[in-house]
């Protein structure tokens, strides 16, 4: 119903934006901006639903850290054995860094337990990266080139679509970005105003981001090196003490966390541990890939163009070497491209945190080909890859917004998950339900996908649980001979 005045709105925002910009009203185009790419992961993220990889997981443990901020907890109140090594159906839960779990369970403690406050922190998160990507490109090259950049950060499908929990890695990329993007924006700050406490605040930032999505985040020490190296203001050993700042500053803000799961969940932590590490020379839950793999997808997460911009790049930083921003910007793209390509493991996702510096040379090479044109033929050639750097992108996200989509965004198996609650049932426990992990999120029992043996059953009937199994017509006839099971003919399955 709101799809096509959704894109109107969006539309009209981002036509004003551009308008108000050319006029140097600025601060009114900005907000323009801000607003359009707000509706638009406020409609994507509308879904009345948990997402089946990985938005259900993040939710559920981030509804159990209401309760225990300290112990990240999938089944709250296991009931049948657990292998501790699956992280789809463990106890302790340190699969993933806790920061944007905190978030989450944030923002359900003010707003309930709902998908929308499961989302919310990345809807205001990716919102504020645009602003966050203007600033930046700006920094780099100029107004202009910011605002562009700002814009295709906008309306970029993926970190929408992220934003929305519809793909797998949602919540915690972007979370990663948008620290990663506020660590590179106090550095930038820093080198502007030569402030110290910049560089604490950037060490902050990128602590967070380390207890986000852990280890890449270290991209952001390299980038300060060359911006602060571009100043020429700074002997070497005053850039080692600054860098110092910002390297003590992010070990207080990660170290801890660190410390307390290898001594509080002893046997998980090593666990994670090693199976993140597990990621480098195998390709875990079959995420396989050629080894060109990330900059193949480049061209379908940031239009097919994609390639020129970076080979225009890439050969300006070569003719001047001593514009050492552009050489942060290139690290920036390089360093994560080249070690998620001898990664074992592909994920599109992994490269998230490099797209500002995308979107910012794509909107360099866009300004770049505006003036080159002038005074270069064939003018209908230049003018057609100037629109399709624009276009390209804009189809993209119209595909993953998917606005025209007829598809049910209320399922009514999340309305009878809900309706469980009113039944007031204690100490429940639903089996053979297809959807356990949503169950637990919007109910409060616990709930398995299987149906565990007759002696299983009857153990928890004595204990006194609430047993409900969910019938899908296929039940087994040991069930039919268990007296005190509540079998539920309400579909949790459509």
């Amino acid at each position: 119903m709101l799809s096509i005045p959704t894109l109107l709105f969006c539309v009209t925002c981002f036509y004003v934006a551009w308008l108000l910009f050319t006029k140097a009203k600025l601060s009114a185009a900005l907000l323009l901006l801000l607003v359009g790419g707000l509706a638009l992961r406020a409609y994507t993220a509308a879904d009345g639903f948990l997402h089946p990889w990985d938005e259900r997981y993040h939710a559920v443990v981030a509804k159990n850290m209401l309760q225990e901020p300290f112990k990240p907890m999938l089944y709250k109140q296991p009931v049948l054995p657990y292998d501790y090594k699956d992280w789809t159906a463990n106890h302790v839960w340190v699969h993933k860094q806790p920061m944007p779990l905190w978030l989450m369970a944030g923002s359900m403690r003010l707003f309930g337990v709902h998908e929308w406050a499961v989302r919310l922190p990345s809807i205001l998160f990716s919102t504020l990266g645009i602003y966050l990507c203007f600033l930046m490109g700006r920094f780099f090259f100029t107004e202009r080139i910011g605002f562009l950049a700002a814009f295709l950060f906008a309306i970029n499908g993926l970190i929408i679509e992220l934003t929305a929990g519809r793909v797998t890695t949602d919540h915690i990329d972007i979370s990663f970005l948008f620290f990663i993007q506020l660590a590179i924006v106090f550095a930038i700050r820093f080198v502007q105003t030569e402030k110290t406490y910049f560089n604490a605040l950037t060490g902050l930032a990128m602590g967070c981001a380390i207890l986000s999505k852990w280890l890449p985040a270290l991209i952001v020490l390299p980038i300060w090196f060359f911006l602060v190296w571009d100043t020429e203001k700074y002997s070497w050993k005053a850039t080692v003490r600054h860098g110092l700042v910002v390297v003590f500053t992010g070990i207080l803000v990660f170290l801890p966390w660190q410390i307390y799961i290898f001594s509080t969940f002893p046997l998980e932590a090593q666990w994670e541990s090693q199976y993140n590490f597990k990621h480098l020379y195998e390709a875990v839950e079959n995420h396989a890939g050629p080894f060109y793999y990330h900059l193949d997808r480049i061209r379908i997460n940031y239009g097919e163009l994609i390639y020129l911009p970076l080979v225009w790049f890439f050969w300006q930083a070569i003719k001047t070497p001593k514009n050492k921003k552009q050489w942060a910007l290139l690290v920036w793209i390089a360093v994560p491209l080249l070690f998620f390509s001898l990664a074992k493991t592909k994920m599109q996702g992994y490269l998230l945190f490099v797209a500002p510096a995308f979107f910012i040379i794509t909107a360099a090479f866009f300004s770049f080909l505006q003036q080159y044109k002038a005074h270069h033929k064939p003018k209908w050639l230049f003018n057609g890859v100037l629109v399709l750097l624009i276009v390209l992108p804009i189809r993209y996200s119209l595909e993953r917004v998917k606005p025209f989509d007829q598809k049910n965004r209320y399922p009514s198996w999340a309305k009878a998950f809900r309706e469980l609650n009113d039944k007031n049932i204690k100490h429940g426990v639903l089996l053979n339900c297809d959807k356990p992990i949503e169950a637990m999120f919007y109910s409060n029992v616990i709930a398995y996908p299987h149906l565990p043996g007759k002696e299983e059953i009857v153990h928890l009937l004595q204990a006194n649980y609430t047993i409900i199994i969910d019938d899908d017509g296929a039940l087994p006839s040991y069930i039919y001979t268990i007296e005190g099971l509540h079998i539920d003919n309400v579909s949790y399955r459509k």
